[in-house]
């Protein structure tokens, strides 16, 4: 008969929760200030230009102050300590988050092209547009640090939500700065119908961001594995730390939020006293969490009969 399982979870994921948690949430909450901050300042300038472009750039800040709100939110219900109904934690519904903002990233996109749409319907011209370029601009660099800010934050914390911010306000920065250049070739040729297509260029490439985005999200909802590289370093530290047992096999590996949830196989020789095996799974344990913040590990021992010669041979 195999040997209990060695739970060693709850701890862990408290640990990953306590470190990640809170500073997550205040970062979400500094997203909403700064979304509403860039907000207004590009609707200041659309509204002083009459650009089509702007507008769009304008549209798409509201996008980030919806996202950053729902990061907020679920970054909240993400902090929730296991209970009877989520005995895994909450940690997943950061994932909601970035499918939520990629959809309204895809929402923005379709009310963009009609803006355009509606702009060579009828035709425009422009207005002050130097003005407008440079509260833009302005509005562009806030955008573009608090981007550099949620990505560096988001990969210490392994958050989802923060990381999916960044990459939308990465996408912004981008377009923005493409808007800005195409609106200096507009004022250069004296060819308004620029401005519409440099919106419905933007229309498309934040189309294409949210789509990306939805894509990325929903593979972490459906538990998929950490990329190679990390499967690779698990296997790894298995084998060079597991000294005394005979192999692991059968070890899987899924995703919620900022931790990584690992199991799998531990065979030991059959004469092997269960504090030692309960040792040998305290080490390779520690030798994990040493490396890799936020894994959560549960190894259930097994006799050597239970062998398959198969998996992480011990080093």
């Amino acid at each position: 008969m195999a040997l209990p399982a060695v739970d060693l979870s709850d701890d862990a994921a408290d640990w990953a929760r306590s470190r990640g948690a809170f500073p997550a949430r205040s970062l979400a909450a500094g997203g909403i200030l700064v979304g509403l901050t860039v907000l207004a300042l590009k609707v200041a300038a659309w509204w002083l230009t009459g650009s089509a472009a702007l507008y769009s750039d304008a549209l798409e800040s509201v996008v980030n102050v919806a996202g950053a709100v729902v990061a907020f939110w679920t970054l909240t219900i993400a902090a929730r300590p296991a209970d009877h109904d989520h005995p895994f934690g909450h940690d997943k519904a950061e994932f909601f988050s970035a499918v939520v903002e990629a959809l309204l990233i895809i929402l923005a996109a379709g009310s963009i092209l009609f803006h355009v749409w509606f702009d060579l319907k009828l035709g425009h011209s422009l207005s002050a547009p130097l003005s407008g370029m440079g509260i833009n601009l302005v509005a562009t660099a806030f955008n573009g640090a608090w981007s550099a800010v949620l990505f560096r934050q988001g990969r210490r914390l392994r958050s989802p939500a923060l990381l999916g911010d960044a990459r939308h306000l990465a996408s912004d920065v981008v377009t923005s700065g493409g808007i800005l250049l195409g609106l200096c070739l507009v004022l250069a040729t004296g060819i308004l119908w620029l401005d519409s297509a440099l919106a419905a260029a933007t229309a498309v490439y934040i189309l294409w961001s949210g789509l990306r985005m939805l894509r990325s999200s929903v593979s972490g909802l459906m538990d998929a594995a950490p990329d190679a590289e990390t499967l690779a370093r698990i296997r790894y530290l298995v084998s060079t730390h597991a000294d005394g047992a005979l192999e692991a096999h059968d070890l899987r590996t899924r995703q919620a939020g900022r931790l990584t949830f690992l199991q799998f196989h531990l065979v030991v020789p059959g004469a092997m006293p269960v504090d030692q095996a309960h040792d040998i799974c305290d080490r390779i344990e520690a030798a994990l969490r040493a490396e890799m913040e936020g894994l959560v590990v549960t190894i259930h021992v097994e006799p050597e009969r239970k062998a398959k010669h198969t998996g992480v041979v011990v080093l």
